[in-house]
């Protein structure tokens, strides 16, 4: 058994743990809140206006889509997905389970196939645990507070769709259902097509629902024309749906760092707790030990 000294070592540098782990998980439950208010203001519009251009896709010109975001290629050579990971640590499964779902995805695939674009620090693991190639890497910030944050990651991934670069571009994200439960998703942002399996980003009643609000809207009238309002609103949905994955992963990983501290001050409590008994134990075992000796010698003076 250790000694009294080294336990209450031990019993100090836990509790100033606790008290670290313990602040830790009042500020996450402070941004928490914020960043739940921040995607929960958004959901509606994000969904509304995938909705909308979902309806318009269904739409076509001489047999052919209407725009070229909207055409679906026939073979998938290349494939982007946008990783969208924290800056920091300490929140965690949270990036180990998002990129388990896209190596999940990429599974009996060759891995030349799959490009990287980074939105958050902890995605480069992708590069160097899992050898596949990172693209671009583009900062993210803890806040995000308007689109035109975004505009940048969007034009890339729209302009290397347009050119060819890539057949396929994925969002992979963490859906946040609610404070104790995150959801990692693959989403397809472009081509942009109906699918019944596709997941709406923060819509918790699935795609089914969503589907059926599309059925019965009546056919959209284009002015001037289909191709000159297709090419301004489909980079801006792009931009919306890329927007409101960030948002989706803020508050999950705001959720996740605050449930992983309140953990580790558990934890730490438990701990405390077994090394005061231990500590309790340790002194009572010395205390007895001293009393033994001084009986022993007061038996042998005597005698």
């Amino acid at each position: 058994m250790a000694n009294t000294r080294d336990i209450k070592k031990r019993i100090k540098s836990i509790s100033s743990t606790k008290k670290i782990t313990r602040a830790m998980e009042m500020v996450s439950a402070a941004k928490m809140r914020r960043a739940i208010e921040a995607v929960l203001k958004t959901r509606a519009y994000a969904n509304l206006s995938w909705s909308t251009v979902l309806s318009l896709a269904q739409g076509k010109k001489d047999g052919q889509a209407l725009h070229p975001l909207l055409t679906r290629r026939g073979l998938i050579k290349k494939t982007a997905v946008v990783l969208i990971t924290s800056n920091r640590g300490l929140c965690g499964g949270f990036n180990a389970t998002i990129i388990k779902k896209v190596l999940e995805t990429a599974k009996g695939k060759e891995r030349d196939n799959f490009e990287f674009i980074l939105l958050g620090k902890r995605g480069v693991a992708i590069h160097k645990n899992f050898g596949f190639a990172v693209a671009a890497d583009f900062p993210k910030q803890d806040y995000i507070n308007e689109v035109r944050e975004v505009t940048a990651a969007a034009k890339l991934l729209i302009n290397d769709y347009l050119s060819g670069r890539y057949d396929q571009v994925l969002a992979a994200y963490t859906d946040f259902v609610n404070a104790v439960k995150q959801e990692p998703r693959l989403k397809q942002l472009l081509p942009i097509e109906i699918k019944k399996q596709d997941e709406h980003l923060g819509n918790l009643e699935g795609a089914g629902g969503a589907e059926q609000n599309l059925s019965g809207q009546a056919e959209y009238i284009f002015e001037p024309s289909p191709a000159e309002v297709l090419d301004q609103m489909l980079p801006r949905l792009i931009e919306i749906q890329l927007y409101q994955a960030i948002l989706e992963s803020n508050a999950s990983e705001q959720s996740a760092r605050r449930l992983a501290m309140h953990q580790a001050t558990e934890a730490a409590t438990d701990m405390v707790s077994e090394l005061t008994l231990s500590y309790n134990k340790a002194r009572q075992a010395a205390v007895t030990k001293e009393i033994a000796e001084i009986s022993a010698g007061a038996n042998a003076l005597a005698e």
